[in-house]
């Protein structure tokens, strides 16, 4: 750095005239200590000589680096104590930063660069790209992600868990869409595919050793430590981070899996391909496709199966929510098999007894309305708690009003009643609004609601709505009217007429 003769005098001044150090004549004057050294150095000023001293750890080396040597691994808190143990002084924070000074290193390893013929090999692996809501539930967002060693052709399908059951219907879909699939397919040492590994004894998951049978390919583990041997899907794992999900917006896990596809049809398929860089991916891809594995005639089951009790009341509990089951199968065990849109409910083997859509909510009922009938026929006791079901899945500040209700020992049946007669006429999001106008206003009772609702219609000009309500019994409405005979009354207006004409 060139100053001017200015700069120079005042450096000079401030040391011989100020006695100001380097470091703050460097500050003053916004330049580097080292120009201010250069300047006082020409000048004919000796450097400054500073007596460096020991540091605290200096007579504890020895003992640091055989203990280091002897238990490379050994954390330095507990070499921390040890030396404290045999005088040192010095602070612990400091400590740590000079252990990682004199921790041996292990020797860098250097690896081959691995090649693949088309079609031999894919790199299968899991990428977490945070939590999805669902209502009430929150739910891992997990990528599959499964990349051809050869062409690098990507295949990414979105999931809302890492279970063994959308493990494998990843591979089906990736094998469906590439129509093949390779003869070797190279995993991490995830659950859903080893199970237990001491050396090289591996235990496999059953599941997975009959969905590769199935598809007559060889699921090989990589070795443990040694990452460059599925580096393709890390690295394919990274692509899709940076250039497919960062800043990508989409409606549901559907729409996200929709656009996946495209990306990878499209942008995925289109930058060139590692292997040779004169071709993209998809065209070394359809030279690959070839090569691949035959696919069988019939797919592999993937459907999520599990053994559920029933208790007392007639739901199967899965996937963190509740699906109905005829009552006659309560305190029972049951089957529950699941698609990623069906729950089917088996009894036995191929007996089923109950069908709904799936949701990944949390903390759902998901009913059939006939399990419900026939529960509530069977047990008439049963229709003022299915009221407040209604209620509450309707109007959920209704539980509110009728806890007041009986804290002020109201007729909680009858409330009932009325709120779901109030339902009826005005629908649920006017009742939930006039039952929060009711809590306001301190009076947890069906009149106020009335009033309030009355008042929501008027505000809006609407007629008084107009209902035929008949008691909840069976014997009513059941009751066959006969209609009287309107002859009769022809015969009244004859009768009528004569005594005038009498008259």
């Amino acid at each position: 750095m060139t100053i001017s003769n200015e700069i120079e005098a005042q450096i000079l001044r401030y040391y011989h005239v100020e006695k100001w150090r380097v470091g703050t004549i460097a500050r003053q004057l916004n330049i580097h200590h080292s120009v201010v050294r250069r300047v006082l150095s020409a000048a004919g000023i000796p450097k400054a000589n500073f007596i460096k001293r020991e540091s605290l750890i200096t007579p504890f080396l020895s003992f640091i680096t055989e203990t280091l040597k002897t238990y490379p691994t050994l954390t330095a808190s507990r070499l921390y104590d040890m030396v404290r143990q045999r005088g040192y002084a010095g602070g612990v924070d400091h400590f740590r930063h000079l252990i990682g000074l004199y921790r041996p290193r292990p020797p860098a390893e250097a690896y081959l660069r691995l090649r693949t013929l088309p079609g031999e090999q894919a790199q299968v692996d899991w990428g977490h790209f945070g939590y999805i809501e669902i209502g009430k539930a929150k739910r891992p967002l997990m990528a599959f992600v499964m990349v051809l060693s050869y062409s690098r052709k990507i295949f990414l399908r979105f999931y809302l868990n890492q279970q063994t059951a959308n493990f494998l219907r990843g591979h089906e879909a990736a094998f469906t869409e590439w129509n093949g699939n390779p003869r070797v397919c190279l995993y991490d040492n995830l659950k859903a595919a080893v199970l237990e590994r001491r050396g090289d004894a591996i235990r496999f998951n059953p599941v997975l050793l009959e969905f590769a049978a199935h598809y007559r390919y060889e699921p090989r583990p990589v070795a443990v430590a040694r990452g460059n041997e599925k580096g393709r899907v890390e690295r394919a794992i990274r692509y899709v981070r940076d250039n497919f999900f960062a800043a990508r917006t989409f409606k549901n896990i559907d729409d996200l899996n929709y656009q996946a596809i495209e990306w990878c049809n499209g942008v995925s398929s289109e930058r060139p391909c590692p292997e040779d860089k004169a071709i993209s991916v998809q065209e070394a891809f359809l030279q690959e496709q070839s090569k691949l594995l035959k696919l069988p005639d019939n797919p592999y089951p993937t459907n999520e199966r599990e053994e559920v009790a029933i208790n007392k009341t007639p739901y199967a509990r899965f996937d963190l929510n509740d699906y109905s089951v005829p009552h006659t199968h309560v305190r029972r065990i049951v089957t529950v098999c699941a698609t990623l849109s069906t729950v089917s409910i088996l009894d036995g083997v191929a007996n089923l007894i109950a069908e709904h859509p799936r949701s990944f909510d949390k903390g759902k009922q998901i009913e059939d309305a006939s399990h419900i009938a026939d529960l509530v026929a069977h047990k008439r006791e049963a229709r003022q708690h299915r009221g407040q079901d209604r209620l509450q899945a309707a109007a959920p500040i209704s539980q509110m009003l009728l806890i007041q209700a009986a804290e002020r020992g109201y007729n909680i049946g009858s409330i009932v009643s009325q709120l779901l007669q109030f339902l009826d006429i005005y629908g649920a999001s006017d009742l939930d609004t006039a039952i929060e106008n009711a809590l306001s206003k301190g009076v947890p009772h069906p009149n106020a609601v009335r009033i309030s609702l009355e008042k929501q219609r008027e505000d809006r000009n609407l007629p008084p709505p107009v209902s035929v309500i008949l008691p909840d019994d069976k014997r009513v409405r059941e009751l066959v009217i006969r209609p009287h005979q309107l002859e009769s009354y022809d015969q009244l207006l004859t009768t009528d007429t004569e005594n005038n004409h009498d008259n």
